[in-house]
Protein backbone atom coordinates (compact mmCIF):
# COMPACT_ATOMS: atom_id res chain seq x y z
CA UNK A 1 0.00 0.00 0.00
CA UNK A 2 2.96 2.39 1.10
CA UNK A 3 4.24 2.07 -2.26
CA UNK A 4 1.19 2.97 -4.23
CA UNK A 5 0.90 6.08 -2.70
CA UNK A 6 4.01 6.51 -3.05
CA UNK A 7 4.48 7.03 -7.01
CA UNK A 8 2.05 9.61 -7.41
CA UNK A 9 3.61 12.06 -4.92
CA UNK A 10 7.09 11.13 -6.62
CA UNK A 11 4.92 12.32 -9.65
CA UNK A 12 3.76 15.51 -7.95
CA UNK A 13 6.77 17.03 -6.09
CA UNK A 14 8.51 15.88 -9.64
CA UNK A 15 6.28 18.51 -11.98
CA UNK A 16 6.46 21.10 -8.89
CA UNK A 17 10.25 21.03 -9.40
CA UNK A 18 10.11 21.25 -13.35
CA UNK A 19 7.18 24.42 -13.05
CA UNK A 20 9.50 25.73 -10.77
CA UNK A 21 12.76 25.06 -12.71
CA UNK A 22 11.21 26.10 -16.02
CA UNK A 23 8.61 29.09 -14.78
CA UNK A 24 10.28 30.22 -12.02
CA UNK A 25 8.57 31.84 -8.74
CA UNK A 26 5.42 32.71 -10.59
CA UNK A 27 4.67 29.36 -12.19
CA UNK A 28 4.76 27.95 -8.24
CA UNK A 29 2.37 31.25 -7.51
CA UNK A 30 -0.21 29.84 -10.30
CA UNK A 31 0.33 25.92 -9.16
CA UNK A 32 -0.29 26.66 -5.94
CA UNK A 33 -3.43 28.87 -6.44
CA UNK A 34 -4.61 25.79 -8.69
CA UNK A 35 -3.81 23.27 -6.08
CA UNK A 36 -5.50 25.30 -3.23
CA UNK A 37 -8.76 25.91 -5.51
CA UNK A 38 -8.91 22.63 -6.40
CA UNK A 39 -9.03 21.53 -2.56
CA UNK A 40 -11.41 24.24 -1.35
CA UNK A 41 -13.46 23.90 -4.59
CA UNK A 42 -12.89 27.49 -5.50
CA UNK A 43 -13.61 28.35 -8.76
CA UNK A 44 -12.27 32.05 -8.99
CA UNK A 45 -8.84 30.74 -6.98
CA UNK A 46 -8.25 27.49 -9.50
CA UNK A 47 -9.54 29.13 -12.45
CA UNK A 48 -6.52 32.51 -11.66
CA UNK A 49 -4.24 29.82 -11.01
CA UNK A 50 -4.96 28.06 -14.41
CA UNK A 51 -4.77 31.56 -16.39
CA UNK A 52 -1.55 32.44 -15.37
CA UNK A 53 -0.05 29.09 -15.91
CA UNK A 54 -1.29 28.94 -19.22
CA UNK A 55 -0.34 32.51 -19.99
CA UNK A 56 3.05 31.35 -18.93
CA UNK A 57 3.34 28.17 -21.20
CA UNK A 58 1.94 30.33 -23.59
CA UNK A 59 4.44 33.25 -23.70
CA UNK A 60 6.05 35.49 -26.03
CA UNK A 61 6.74 33.87 -28.93
CA UNK A 62 10.50 35.28 -30.03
Amino acid sequence: MPAIALIPAVFVVGFEELVEWHYGPVGIFGLLLLSIGIKTKSHTCSSIGAVLLAVLVAGPTM
